[in-house]
């Protein structure tokens, strides 16, 4: 029962990263960049190296021993998934978080789980095998599931935007296009995880076991935070803020600037949990790890939305925004169980 094992730690992985912005909430006189700059520092940078450094045996042979041209590889793909995530950001400005989260998410769970098999030549042989109709109508009704959960975002905002009588400088034009752009390189990222795999072999060949993936995350998320820190000192210098990082301009409350730090860092690792726990599920997916991208992204998607409830976010919006919000939840849910049942078919079926 590996497979229902590793769906549990997708599940986990997903409910942190549903959670991780949720500390963005209570930061107080930070711009975008300080804030977003810090957490990406806990997340990109620090996490996957002292993880790596703990679960890892011999660290630094493993990567001494690795295909040089595998790392740049990971390394440079990671790079892309940066820019998809600066994209994803400029974007809720345009259309808001539930569109951009919809189109993007959407986008990233069907190439994200589709390109390495394809890239490999191995996509027709995949789709042959026991169960392989159920991951792909799994696939299929997380990308529609998805996309329900996003119209019904779009109506709840709707609904705050009439109740409140605000502008909110909603563009189309704008923001699809960066949905676009952030739905494919967010993509990216499966795949980069993908070419590692040989970094990944060797550090299991260390007896690295089920932490063997951690190794990759050393390199597609610094890749990852090259990006976002170039872009992050381009706002600093352009909005003179590089100084929030010394004092915070916030009266009457103690230490804000120690409790940003503390909510970026929070944020940094819950946000590293997704991949941590991805990684533990991965590796027990059997004959379908390729579906690990997709049963992510749509409990991401899940999660994130029953966090919102739990939240109260929903409270003002209309029955017929509320009724698409639980159509959404129910295809999501029996997305997951249909992927999940391909994946103990197709682990059925290698045991035989």
């Amino acid at each position: 029962m590996e497979v229902l094992t590793g769906v549990m730690y997708h599940a986990v992985g997903a409910s942190s990263a549903a959670l991780c912005y949720t500390p963005q909430k209570k930061v107080r006189g930070w711009s975008w960049q300080t804030y977003w700059l810090a957490q990406a520092l806990v997340c990109w940078l620090l996490m996957p190296v002292i993880v790596a450094w703990l679960t890892i045996p011999q660290l630094p042979a493993v990567i001494k021993e690795a295909p040089v041209e595998v790392l740049w590889k990971t390394f440079l793909l990671g790079m892309a998934y940066g820019v998809g995530g600066t994209a994803f950001g400029m974007a809720i400005r345009y259309v808001g978080f539930s569109l951009t989260y919809a189109i993007s998410v959407g986008i990233s769970c069907v190439l994200g789980t589709l390109i390495p098999p394809l890239v490999h030549g191995e996509l027709a042989a995949v789709f042959e095998k026991t169960g392989a109709g159920w991951v792909l109508t799994g696939i299929v009704l997380g990308a529609l599931g998805i996309a329900i959960c996003g119209v019904a975002g779009r109506g709840k905002e709707k609904d705050l935007e009439q109740a409140h009588a605000v502008n909110t400088g909603f563009s189309l034009a704008k923001g699809l296009p960066l949905c676009l752009l952030a739905g494919i390189l967010s993509a990216v990222y499966g795949f980069s995880l993908d070419q590692g795999k040989p970094i990944a072999d060797i550090a299991a060949s260390h007896g690295a076991g089920n932490y063997q993936g951690n190794v990759v995350y050393i390199f597609s998320n610094s890749g990852a935070f090259l990006t976002t820190l170039l872009y992050c000192l381009y706002l600093h210098t352009k909005q003179k803020t590089f100084g929030e990082y010394r004092t915070v301009p916030v009266q009457g409350t103690a230490s804000p600037l120690f409790t940003n730090f503390a909510l970026a860092a929070l944020t940094g690792i819950l946000w590293y949990g997704q991949f941590f726990f991805y990684g533990l599920g991965h590796v027990r997916m059997g004959n379908y790890k390729f579906s690990s991208w997709a049963i992510h992204m749509i409990m991401l998607v899940l999660f994130s939305s029953i966090a919102g409830l739990l939240l109260k976010e929903w409270n003002t919006s209309s029955r017929a925004t509320k009724t698409k919000l639980a159509i959404a939840l129910i295809v999501l849910t029996v997305a997951v169980i249909v992927l999940t049942y391909g994946n103990y078919l197709g682990e059925a079926e290698s045991q035989h």
